[in-house]
């Protein structure tokens, strides 16, 4: 079965860090700015990880997902600028609305925080192979049942698109009309649910016959087709997240 995922193959020093150190990062992303809850924080963690999917060569390739959550970001900043309980300073009026100063900083608070945790998930996503990603964890004892899960939730999404782009071009081919008026593009949709379901439950059980037939379920010691791979400084930047977080911890509890 062909290994489909998100993962953009590119020659960048994100892409030979450990995958464990980037699910680090991921809790340091999300805890940084909760331990220090200042917008200060969070812009600075924000641009961190905009700036290391920038030298990881796949700041383009994020993009699409970032114009959607900007979509959503945008009603926040709408709704809180508005209608925030500490509204008290106005920052500028449109005739009878009123937009205030107190609800657009906690807006830019839930921005920024938004962006970084967006922007840490995709650092793991677009620059580790999902293959990778569950060897380095099975290898520090995870159990490779859960390996096999993780491994699955990464491709699941990416699969289930090629599927429908396959089953839309099969049934435009036979003359079916997917393009034009939203209710023409509905009308289109629906017939695709069906195939879509169905193709990914036989995936999951193509997936389960074959696992068995590789003895997945064997009892004893598990062997790996490849040697480790070395990282680039793995235990400087596991250590270094760790002492920032605990850092932060440490200051948010005594100051």
């Amino acid at each position: 079965m062909k290994s489909i995922s998100l993962y953009v193959d590119r020659d960048s020093i994100l892409h030979r860090i450990d995958p464990v150190n980037k699910m680090i990062y991921i809790l340091a992303a999300i805890a940084l700015p909760i331990l220090v809850p200042n917008w200060y924080m969070a812009l600075i963690c924000m641009l961190c990880s905009l700036f290391l999917l920038w030298i990881g060569k796949v700041f383009q390739k994020s993009l699409p997902v970032y114009g959607f959550v900007f979509l959503i970001l945008i009603t926040v900043i709408l709704i809180q600028g508005l209608f925030h309980p500490s509204n008290e300073t106005p920052l500028f009026s449109l005739g009878l609305v009123t937009y205030y100063r107190e609800g657009f900083l906690f807006a830019l608070l839930i921005t920024f925080r938004v962006i970084n945790i967006v922007g840490s998930f995709l650092i793991l996503v677009l620059t580790t192979k999902p293959s990778d990603l569950v060897e380095s964890l099975v290898r520090r004892g995870l159990s490779p049942r859960f390996g096999y899960v993780l491994g699955s939730v990464f491709q699941i999404v990416p699969q289930m698109m090629s599927t429908m782009k396959t089953i839309t071009d099969a049934q435009r081919s036979r003359g079916m009309e997917t393009e034009g008026s939203l209710f023409v593009r509905i009308k289109a949709f629906l017939p695709l649910i069906g195939p879509v379901v169905l193709s990914s439950l036989i995936h999951v059980k193509e997936r389960a016959m074959a696992l068995e037939v590789r003895g997945f379920n064997a009892k004893g010691e598990k062997t790996f087709l490849h040697e480790e791979k070395a990282y680039v400084a793995t235990r400087p930047i596991q250590w270094g997240l760790w002492i920032v977080m605990v850092t932060a911890a440490v200051w948010r509890i005594f100051l």
